[in-house]
């Protein structure tokens, strides 16, 4: 292993998510892709967060310029949501930063005289709102601009930031980016065959939307079908909470399990919380993948014969160029939960006029008459870029949660649901995911596109292998609470193909009206319509496979394959398949040419199989 660091002597950088101590501001590492890097985010829920602190070396003695990588996340004619101040050792500036500019980009704080060779700075939040910042410079030239470029890990962030250069000596037979619960699952099929596995995550939690930062209860049975073993692997992984409401703690059971089960594979090594932001090709494969820790402390090459896009954008086929397609609009959106409860006495909540000005007639009441919370159908975005807008779409999403909690709060809507009748002076909001559930970004496409007339006809392919037990389930703006926001709803409705009978997972006799309304989840175990492997890998970059939601299928197709036990299937199928493509040293493509009985075989093993145990 080589580490290599660059310092510079007149500037110094210091990336926010380094830290040292975060006090209570949270991680975010969901749109380095746009903006360039992970940041901290002051998630308060209205209260503001502890401090976040360290401490850095300065070069020189005397006069330095300070500046703040931030933005305006909610601009308008209102006093802003985010703001917060920056202490050098001790002492607060006089600037306010997170009221400027609505893009990214580097506020002046004014200059510090500096003796010392150790400073300590702090970032001191002033509303609980979410205010953000991702870097924070010191600089002695008076006249000079920052770097604002987007691009992540660009040679100047690198240069000034002390980023240490990892090439990771390993020659992984896999690499596998995402650590949802599809490409965890893919990890742990290719490791116990005996390949060299890397599984990159770049959270601290392995779930994806299952996680506890998202909360989202994996759906999708394991119908015998043709392989009755193929769901083993992800059962003993991802144990199903019950509820996405009443039990959170489930969800960090499950994170618990995943991580037990992983850390047991003595052939699987497991990067955490590095974002893959670069993609090295050569000829029409991967060549190599490029991460940067999301604590600004390094970067990493991990090369491999095969990989795995697990990422569910699509983010590494996208980078290496792989054909694919985007719907064109009225996508499915992306949902941030949140939950609230009554408490046992009053409890104040902040005005928000930057909020979404709502009424009661501008969204669904968000409970019962003991918990509440803004279940799936809190999902906006359905009309936006899935990547490049994908931080607004959060946004907006969080200015719909607030704005409703403070029209329950402070405007007294929905006051009869109440068990006694009145105002929510005693209920509290508790939880607010910041971190996005997203359910469609784009596909990319493999030998066989899956389409909806596929599933509809029962089209039985000779490669068929992953049951789906879902209906076709679309996500559409629900009309009625669209009126408030039209240019931008936030409310949806799940649109269930009338030809699927989704009540009972299996196919009607004759076309019915669709189901509107709330999922259903009552599933004949017999059915479910089968996957083929030729939609799980790139027919054009020969050494990717796919799994999760962006693998090889139409924006119909989606609504059906998309539910995370399913996708975890779909992990083992791909995991069993580079161990064959690995032992004939051939493709994806080859596997399924060639050795397609072989990978039949190993999909019927138990999902404890090793070949030494054969």
């Amino acid at each position: 292993m080589t580490v290599k660091r660059l310092i510079h002597r007149n500037a110094v950088l210091v990336e926010a998510e380094s830290f040292e101590e975060p006090g209570g501001w949270k991680l975010d590492t969901q749109f380095v892709h746009t903006m360039g890097s992970p940041y901290l985010l002051a998630h308060g829920l209205g209260r503001p967060v502890d401090p976040a602190r360290t401490t850095v070396t300065r070069p020189d003695a005397g006069r330095w310029v300070v500046w703040v990588r931030t933005k305006h996340w909610a601009a308008g004619p209102w006093e802003a949501p985010g703001r917060f101040q920056l202490a050098i050792n001790g002492r607060e500036l006089s600037h306010v930063f997170g009221a400027g500019a609505d893009e990214w980009g580097w506020e002046r704080g004014g200059s510090v005289d500096l003796d010392n060779a150790r400073v300590t700075l702090s970032l001191i939040d002033l509303t609980g709102f979410d205010g953000r910042c991702d870097a924070i410079l010191l600089t002695r030239d008076e006249a000079g601009v920052p770097d604002n470029s987007p691009e992540p890990m660009n040679a100047w962030r690198r240069r000034l930031g002390n980023i240490a250069e990892v090439r990771d000596d390993t020659a992984y037979d896999v690499v596998v980016v995402g650590g949802g619960i599809a490409g965890t699952a893919a990890a742990l099929a290719a490791a116990r065959t005996g390949l060299t596995v890397a599984l990159v995550q770049d959270r601290p939690a392995l779930g994806g939307n299952g996680s506890s930062e998202v909360r989202v209860g994996p759906a999708g049975k394991f119908p015998p079908g043709r392989y009755p073993k193929l769901g083993e692997i992800v059962r003993e992984m991802s144990p199903e909470p019950q509820t996405n409401v009443e039990y959170p703690e489930e969800f960090y059971q499950a994170e618990a399990q995943r991580r037990r089960v992983v850390d047991a594979e003595p052939t699987l090594k497991l990067f955490m919380e590095e974002h893959v932001y670069r993609v090295e090709t050569e000829g029409g494969r991967i060549v190599a993948v490029w991460a940067l820790d999301t604590h600004g402390r390094l970067v990493r090459r991990l090369a491999s014969r095969f990989f795995v896009d697990a990422t569910g954008h699509g983010a590494i086929g996208l980078s290496a160029g792989a054909d694919h397609v985007m719907e064109p609009g009225d996508r499915m959106g992306m949902t941030n939960l949140w939950r609230w409860r009554f408490g046992e006495k009053a409890s104040c909540f902040p005005e928000t006029p930057w909020a979404l000005p709502l009424t009661e007639q501008g969204f669904p009441y968000p409970g019962d008459s003991k918990v509440g919370m803004g279940d799936w159908h809190w999902e906006s975005g359905f009309n936006a870029h899935p990547l490049d807008d994908l931080e607004s779409i959060r946004d907006h999403n969080l200015r719909a949660a607030f704005g409703a909690w403070n029209a329950l709060k402070n405007r007294g809507a929905y006051a009869d649901r109440d068990p006694c009748g009145q105002s929510h002076a005693a209920a509290e909001l508790t939880w607010m995911a910041y971190i996005g559930g997203p359910r469609e970004t784009l596909q990319l496409l493999g030998d066989v596109v899956v389409g909806e007339e596929d599933i509809v006809a029962k089209r039985d392919f000779p490669d068929a292998c992953v049951p789906a037990t879902w209906g076709i389930d679309l996500h559409y703006p629900l009309p009625l609470y669209a009126r408030e926001t039209p240019d931008n709803p936030f409310i949806s409705r799940a649109h269930f193909d009338g030809r699927v009978d989704d009540s009972q997972g299996k196919w009607a006799e004759s076309p019915k009206p669709c189901v509107l309304g709330p999922r259903r989840d009552s599933y004949d175990l017999e059915a479910g319509y089968m996957f083929p492997y030729r939609a799980f890998y790139s027919r054009n970059i020969e050494n990717l496979f796919l799994a999760g939601r962006d693998i090889s299928v139409t924006h119909e197709a989606l609504g059906t394959i998309r539910v995370m036990n399913t996708l975890g299937m779909v992990g083992v199928v791909v995991g069993r398949a580079a161990s064959s493509a690995c032992a004939h040293d051939t493709t994806p493509r080859g596997v399924y040419e060639h050795h397609f009985d072989e990978l039949k075989t190993l999909l019927g093993k138990p999902g404890a199989y090793r070949p030494a145990d054969s």
